[in-house]
């Protein structure tokens, strides 16, 4: 075999190859997001707390004493999942769920456990620590 046989054999396995995960990578699943987050076991909860907007709809730049305020002020959040056994135990919770995934829930400022993740924070709570369901977070937060 001469020397650019060769180099066209390589240059043409490498070709196969780059194809071929070309078309592994386009025939898996792709993940999203919120499975690429943990799923919580037992009676833990998944939770993205809200964030309050930064801005006015006028532009002014909300100071960060006043976001910390209102953040601390009302602790809500997005139910994003939901373990196993939330809500199981009917001894505790004899009318069913206090809540379900894709809900917005109060819960106490120091609740859960926080983790940190690319562009915020998720929390990790128990299912009896939260408080109660809100329509909108808008709603009961300050008006700034």
């Amino acid at each position: 075999m001469t020397k650019s046989h060769a180099l066209e054999a390589k240059y043409k396995t490498e070709e196969k190859a780059k194809a071929k995960a070309q078309l592994d990578a386009e025939e898996a699943p792709t993940k999203t997001n919120l499975d690429k987050l943990p799923n919580p076991t037992g009676w833990r909860l998944l939770v993205m707390p809200f964030k309050v907007k930064e801005e006015t709809q006028g532009g002014i730049i909300i100071a960060q004493e006043t976001l910390d305020r209102a953040r601390a002020a009302v602790q809500v959040g997005y139910v994003l999942k939901m373990g196993p056994l939330c809500y199981d135990d009917k001894d505790k919770y004899p009318t069913g769920p206090w809540c379900k995934e894709k809900d917005w829930v109060m819960f106490a400022r120091y609740a859960g456990s926080r983790i940190d993740i690319d562009g915020g924070e998720i929390k990790m709570l128990n299912d009896d620590e939260i408080l109660g369901t809100i329509d909108d977070p808008k709603d009961i937060l300050h008006a700034m």
